[in-house]
């Protein structure tokens, strides 16, 4: 009888809590009602314009200094640094090593400062280093800056996905993030088109066109972090450009999209360990290193590859261009559409299903055609469509991936910590692309494009449990076998029973 009392009074305590947790709800969501669906759209519009844009023109700048190697190594830079062998992939991959050291920390700095200082004080950074890529004389001092400007980019991407992460509800942030990565994409036809444009400076002030492509970009850098200091939205709750009635309105609203209780805004030992035993950040993880091997090929090897279509340096810039004009259209329509009928999984299968199709036109793409001599292998065009695949598919999925786990933590500690660690570990991505894509893999480049459709279907696999995983985790809260963990004094994030998981 004694057990069956206890077992009562809990119960009995649990239904209070969840009633009193579905009651609470419900009240900030009958707060949010001050504010019309009119008033809601038009708030929506400033923060759009204090966060996106800025941080779209950010992005675009730091994703060029990260990837421009590429463009200029066909313009001079491997003949007048002296590099030989695997010297350049060597120059790539420092970067990354310094990027993904410092990401987690740089996150956790952010968390406790000023978005508009940190983010555009690392954007002013990260363009002097990048201008001095243009004064480098040898392997060394390439580098060095290259460490040093993986450094100061290390903070930026896991930084803005946390601070959009904080303004948007889950439905509106696909489309959103999407407007942002769509500049990393852009960036690729930006650098061409730079490239193209500034070679023409050859020989001005005695320094070689490819200098001037490394400065100049550089310099836009600093100069949009001057714009962006004043102009970036910082949290929500320091949002000078909104009224003090705005800001207590987005706050419920965006807490109320969590489920009203997924709490997790102190760093104490119960989050850490909360955040670090999560399967679903290290799933995530997974998943975007192996779609981003895909990604940072496509950024960094690009021209290379086009020069094996029979294209010269300068022609290789050129038809680059219109790969990535499509790729941002696409990524455009699946935010829109991702974010509509509020999925993600599919898009992230369709991506790369597409994306497999033009690596495995590129693998069975015969002979490559010698400059002059007779076509052999597939047509030219074919491999040409086969990088349009690669592309669109590779940012179909990328940022989906991206968002599906941001929009699975709950708590603004998690999420900052979880995101970063998804883009630290997906960055080692760029340094598997910087040694697969070897001297000795080109022309054809066989093993690489192998390593990534393997990749590629390792990352179907990694999502195709991830959403089963989460389907099951959603149909043990409506069944109330989550309940017990309301009786824990911490808070639980994305682990509170009335959290839901987007699929």
């Amino acid at each position: 009888m004694a057990d069956k009392d206890t077992n009562a009074n809990v119960t009995e305590k649990n239904d209070t809590r969840i009633a009193a947790s579905s009651f609470s709800s419900r009240d900030d969501v009958s707060d949010n009602n001050d504010f019309d669906i009119k008033e809601e759209k038009r708030i929506l519009r400033k923060i759009d314009l204090h966060l996106i844009v800025p941080l779209w023109f950010l992005f675009m700048s730091s994703f060029v200094s990260r990837i421009n190697l590429g463009n200029v190594r066909l313009l001079g830079l491997e003949r007048d640094l002296h590099l030989k062998g695997n010297d350049f992939n060597v120059a790539l991959q420092v970067f990354f090593a310094t990027y993904i050291l410092f990401d987690i920390p740089a996150n956790l700095l952010l968390k406790r400062s000023r978005p508009s200082f940190f983010i555009s004080g690392m954007a002013f950074c990260w363009g002097i280093v990048a201008m001095s890529q243009g004064f480098t004389t040898n392997l060394g001092g390439l580098i060095a800056v290259r460490a040093l400007l993986g450094t100061c980019e290390s903070g930026f991407t896991p930084g803005a996905v946390y601070l959009m992460s904080m303004w948007y509800q889950k439905h509106e942030f696909q489309l959103r993030f999407n407007i942002f990565w769509s500049a990393g994409i852009l960036a690729g036809a930006t650098s061409g088109l730079m490239a193209y444009g500034l070679v023409n400076m050859n020989t001005l002030a005695g320094l070689a066109g490819w200098r001037w492509v490394l400065i100049i970009e550089g310099l836009t850098a600093c100069t949009l972090s001057l714009i962006t200091v004043w102009v970036l939205a910082d949290w929500p709750h320091q949002a000078k450009f909104l009224t003090a009635a705005e800001r207590q309105f987005w706050s419920k609203r965006t807490l109320n999209d969590l489920g009203g209780h997924a709490k997790m805004d102190k760093l104490t030992k119960a989050t850490i360990l909360r955040t670090i035993k999560d399967w679903k950040i290290w799933c995530g993880a997974l998943m975007y290193m192996s779609v981003g091997t895909s990604g940072y090929s496509t950024s960094l090897f690009m021209p290379s590859i086009l020069a094996t279509l029979g294209y010269s340096g300068v022609q290789a810039q050129v038809q680059s261009i219109p790969i990535w004009v499509v790729a941002t259209v696409v990524c455009f329509c699946v935010g829109i559409l991702s974010d509509r009928v509020k999925h993600r999984y599919g898009f992230i299968i369709a991506g790369l299903t597409l994306a497999m199709i033009g690596y495995a036109i590129l693998l069975g793409q015969g002979p490559l055609p010698k400059p002059g001599g007779p076509p052999m292998g597939l047509p030219v065009r074919v491999r040409y469509f086969a990088l349009y695949a690669i592309t669109s598919g590779t940012y179909i999925a990328q940022p989906v991936v991206i968002v599906w786990l941001s929009n699975c933590l709950g708590g603004s500690t998690k999420r900052s910590i979880g995101s970063a660690i998804q883009i630290c570990f997906g960055n080692f991505s760029g340094i598997i692309a910087s040694n697969i894509f070897s001297p000795r893999a080109a022309p054809r480049n066989i093993g690489p494009y192998a390593t990534i459709i393997g990749l590629l279907c390792l990352c179907g696999f990694l999502s195709t449990c991830f959403a089963i995983g989460l389907v099951a985790e959603n149909k043990r809260r409506d069944r109330g076998e989550r309940d017990h963990l309301l009786q824990l004094n911490e808070e639980l994030g994305d682990d509170h029973p009335t959290f839901r998981f987007s699929v």
